[in-house]
Parts: structure tokens; C-alpha cells; sequence
């Protein structure tokens, strides 16, 4: 009798947060990225990020991606130490891959790691199973459950309160895009069909169960003009397209630029210049600025969610 009554009092716990998923309560999701970076110095900073973060009342966190700089090593010690601190979230936290950890492992720096095999230790590490990271946990759905995207367990979905949340697997440095790659960039191409699958997926669940909002965590900083920008013009196109095929909003939180901001970037066409509307981007705080930011979301209010800053007092 004892040994069931753990077994419920597991799965009690386990799935105490996905039990909220019906009501249209309002809920806040705290997202931050790019960080810890200047290691060892900012681990503490970190510390006063999860506990500034663990002192609020939000439905789970978003890290998108980026947990060292590309100047740092790229060895299971480091990984491991940003897996314990993901441990110490007192709310559920979603986590999804930046280039740092993997694509710029080539660097000597970081250890002249080779990046795909860094980026296999990264899925094994951080996603051995379909929960969250944190004291509470997320049960998610992940792209694997489908056997022609099995290895592609990072890519995450969940439904919070009627609103739809999913993760996309796309880095800085040009999304692992190399021009004169001596593999026929094999990987990128074979992980933009499974992002591309995935993101017409979230989209048709969206859809199917009126959600009244879809919100995308992703790494890559994909409207950067500065930077090299060929490996996203296929995901960009078919996200404009499904976006005001949606019509309903569509949130993109990305990382990568360490800027805060809050834009428009598509636009409907190249003549008018005007804006897709019911697409808006976040880009959060990171590197130097570790901050975080806060999005409140009112799924039954004609404004379905606003965005604040969550800054680190001492960061």
C-alpha cells in the first residue's frame, strides 16, 4: 500500500502543473538567455538571477539558449554545472540549445570540440526525458514521439491556460550554415526539415485547438542584418506565411544579440512596407545585461499578454 501511494504522490507532483492547462486564469512566464557568459565570475550573478526568479510567482521560465560564451570550454564539467543550476529553478524551466554550447565548440577557446559531437552530448545531458528542468516540472511533447524526427528531442511544445508554447532549434553563427562546408552541410540541412516540420506542426495543433496565441523560444537572433543571415531565409519565409495564415498573435522570444527589445520585423510585402501585424518579436537581455523579462499573459482580455522588464538587482 505504501509503495502505490508513492507512485500517486509521484505522479501527483509530476503532473501538477499540466493539470492548470484549462483555465484561462492570467499566468506569467519569465524568460533570459545568453548567460551565464564570463565564467567563472558571472556563476554568481546566475545565482542572483534563480534567486530574484525563485521570489516570483510565474507559471515556468525559458532559457533560450546560449548557457556559456563561445569563448569558454565546451566540456561536460561546464554543461554539467548549468544543468545543476537549471535544478535549482523553484518553477518549471524550458531550456532550448544555443550555437555557444555547440556550433562555436570548434574554436580553440572553447576546446576544438568537433560541433555535431558536442550537440549529441548536449541532447543526451539535457533532455533525457519529457519534463521540464526545475523543482516543479512541465510534462512536454517533444519532435522525437514522430520516428523520421527522432533525434530531435529538443524540439519542445506545451499548452499553458489555452495559450501554446513551443521551442525551435535555431542557433547563432548563421544557424550552423558554413558556405563552404566540407560536409555538404549535412546537419543543417537535415535539422531545418525536422524545424520546418515542426514548425508547421505547432502551428496546425495551434489551430486545431483555438488557441488564442502561439509563442516560439528560439536561440538565433534571426533578423540581425549584420550578421550573416542565409541559414534562416527558408525558416523566416514559411514562418511569415503560417504566421498570417494564423492570424491570431504570434510571440518569437530569441536570444543571441544580448539586446532587449521589442519589434515588428516582418513586414507583408517589399512595395508597402507594412507590418504583419499580429507578429511581434522579444529579444531578451543577455551577456554582459543579466536580466531577465517577464511576459504576463490574459487569455481572455483582448490584450493577450505584455512584456516587462525583470531586472537583476546587484547584476
Amino acid at each position: 500500500m505504501k509503495i502505490i501511494f508513492i507512485i500517486l504522490t509521484s505522479l501527483s507532483l509530476e503532473y501538477s502543473v499540466l493539470a492548470q492547462t484549462k483555465n484561462k486564469e492570467s499566468f506569467s512566464v519569465i524568460a533570459f538567455g545568453d548567460m551565464p557568459y564570463f565564467l567563472p565570475e558571472d556563476y554568481s550573478r546566475f545565482e542572483n538571477l534563480i534567486k530574484a526568479v525563485n521570489e516570483e510567482h510565474q507559471a515556468f521560465n525559458v532559457h533560450v539558449g546560449d548557457i556559456k560564451s563561445s569563448n569558454t570550454p565546451c566540456s561536460e564539467e561546464s554543461y554539467q554545472k548549468i544543468y545543476n543550476y537549471f535544478q535549482q529553478f523553484s518553477k518549471p524551466l524550458i531550456y532550448t540549445p544555443g550555437d555557444n554550447e555547440w556550433t562555436d565548440c570548434n574554436k580553440t577557446a572553447a576546446g576544438s570540440y568537433d560541433p555535431e559531437e558536442r550537440l549529441a552530448v548536449i541532447r543526451k545531458m539535457f533532455f533525457k526525458d519529457k519534463s521540464s528542468f526545475g523543482k516543479e516540472k512541465l510534462l512536454l511533447t517533444d519532435q522525437s514521439q514522430n520516428p523520421a524526427f527522432s533525434k530531435y528531442i529538443e524540439n519542445k511544445r506545451w499548452t499553458y491556460n489555452t495559450i501554446a508554447f513551443a521551442t525551435l532549434h535555431l542557433v547563432g553563427t548563421n544557424n550552423n550554415f558554413v558556405p563552404e562546408s566540407k560536409n555538404h552541410n549535412s546537419e543543417y540541412y537535415e535539422r531545418m526539415e525536422a524545424n520546418l516540420a515542426w514548425l508547421k506542426e505547432i502551428f496546425a495543433e495551434a489551430k486545431r485547438n483555438n488557441n488564442p496565441c502561439l509563442v516560439i523560444f528560439t536561440q538565433a537572433d534571426m533578423f540581425n542584418t549584420v550578421k550573416e543571415s542565409s541559414g534562416f531565409t527558408v525558416i523566416l519565409r514559411e514562418l511569415k506565411n503560417l504566421t498570417l495564415d494564423f492570424k491570431k498573435p504570434v510571440l518569437l522570444v530569441n536570444g543571441d544579440s544580448h539586446k532587449y527589445l521589442v519589434d515588428k520585423p516582418f513586414v507583408k510585402d517589399d512595395k508597402m512596407k507594412h507590418v504583419v501585424e499580429n507578429f511581434t518579436r522579444l529579444q531578451v537581455f543577455g551577456e554582459n545585461d543579466m536580466h531577465a523579462v517577464k511576459i504576463t499573459f490574459h487569455p481572455e482580455s483582448s490584450s493577450l499578454y505584455q512584456i516587462e522588464e525583470f531586472l537583476i538587482k546587484g547584476n
